[in-house]
C-alpha cells in the first residue's frame, strides 16, 4: 500500500513528469491511498481542463484510489505537525498525508514532493519515497 501524491502528473500530458508517472501507475502493484484534502489540490492543479478533472474524478470513483477520511484525531495531529514543520511551505494534504499515514502505518509514498525526503512519521521513520523521476 502506497499514499498518493502525483495524480495531476498522471492526467496533465503536459506535466513535465507525465509519462514517467503514467508508466510508474502502468506498473504499480500496490493500492493507493489519498485524502480528500489531495483530491482538492489535484482537482485545482488540473482546473484548466474539466474534461481531465472529470477523468481523474472518475477514476476515484472507480476506486483506483482509496480516499481515506479525516477523523477528529487527525486534525490534532495535523495541528501538531503544522507547528513541527513551521519552517517548510507545507500545506493541509500534505500534513493529512503524514497523519493517515501514521494511522495505517503506511510509509511508502508515490510524490514528487522533495518536503517528504524531510518530513518524517511519528517513529522518527523516513518516507520511502516508491517514485523517484528520473
Amino acid at each position: 500500500m502506497s499514499f498518493l501524491k502525483v495524480g495531476e502528473c498522471q492526467y496533465s500530458a503536459r506535466d513535465n513528469y507525465h509519462n514517467q508517472v503514467r508508466s510508474f501507475f502502468e506498473s504499480c502493484t500496490s493500492k493507493l491511498v489519498t485524502t480528500p484534502s489531495c483530491i482538492t489540490e489535484v482537482m485545482w492543479l488540473l482546473s484548466s481542463n474539466g474534461r481531465t478533472q472529470n477523468e481523474f474524478l472518475l477514476d476515484v470513483a472507480q476506486e483506483l484510489y482509496e480516499c481515506v477520511s479525516l477523523l477528529p484525531k487527525d486534525f490534532s495531529r495535523i495541528a501538531e505537525l503544522n507547528s513541527q514543520y513551521a519552517d517548510l511551505p507545507g500545506d493541509f494534504a500534505d500534513l493529512s498525508l503524514i497523519a493517515i499515514s501514521e494511522c495505517l502505518e503506511i510509509s511508502a509514498i508515490a510524490t514528487l514532493d522533495s518536503d517528504f525526503d524531510v518530513y518524517r512519521l511519528y517513529r522518527k521513520k523516513n518516507f520511502e519515497r516508491v517514485f523517484l523521476p528520473a
